[in-house]
C-alpha cells in the first residue's frame, strides 16, 4: 500500500508541476512556438492526470484486500512461496522488496496469476515454459 501511495503521491507532484508550467509558458509571448508547448503540456498533463487515476485504482484495490483471510488455495490476497520465489496475488505492482526479500505483486489475472490462482500446496502451474511449483501459502 505504501508503495502504491508513493506512486500516487509523485504523480500528484508532477501533476502540479506541469500545472504551473502551463501557467507560466500562458505568460509567454504568443506565437507557434508557444502554442506548441502549450500543447505538449496539455497532453503530458492529460497522461500524467491518468496514470494517477490509474495509482489511485490500484491503492484502492490493495485497500480491499484481505491479507488476514486463512485459505487452503491461492486467492487475492496470498502471498504465495513457490520454487522461483515470492508472489503476491494482489494488484500489478511488480517486483517489490520487503524486508530483504523480492516479492512479485501481480493481479490474479496476469498470466501467472491466472494459473497460481486456486491452486493449492504443491499445485503447480507453467507460463513461458517456466514450470511454478506452490510451496506454501502464507
Amino acid at each position: 500500500m505504501q508503495i502504491a501511495r508513493q506512486k500516487a503521491e509523485l504523480l500528484q507532484q508532477n501533476l502540479a508541476g506541469l500545472r504551473d508550467s502551463a501557467a507560466n509558458e500562458t505568460k509567454s509571448t504568443a506565437g507557434d512556438k508557444h502554442e506548441t508547448a502549450l500543447a505538449m503540456l496539455q497532453i503530458e498533463q492529460a497522461n500524467t492526470g491518468k496514470q494517477l487515476e490509474e495509482a489511485q485504482e490500484l491503492y484502492r484495490q490493495l485497500t480491499k484486500i484481505d491479507i488476514q483471510r486463512p485459505a487452503d488455495s491461492v486467492i487475492t490476497g496470498s502471498l504465495v512461496k513457490t520454487n522461483h520465489g515470492y508472489i503476491f496475488i494482489s494488484v500489478a505492482l511488480g517486483k517489490i522488496g520487503i524486508d530483504e526479500q523480492t516479492v512479485f505483486a501481480l493481479s490474479r489475472y496476469a498470466p501467472l496469476g491466472q494459473k497460481l490462482f486456486g491452486l493449492q500446496v504443491n499445485g503447480q502451474g507453467e507460463v513461458n515454459g517456466k514450470k511454478y511449483i506452490v510451496e506454501e501459502i502464507l
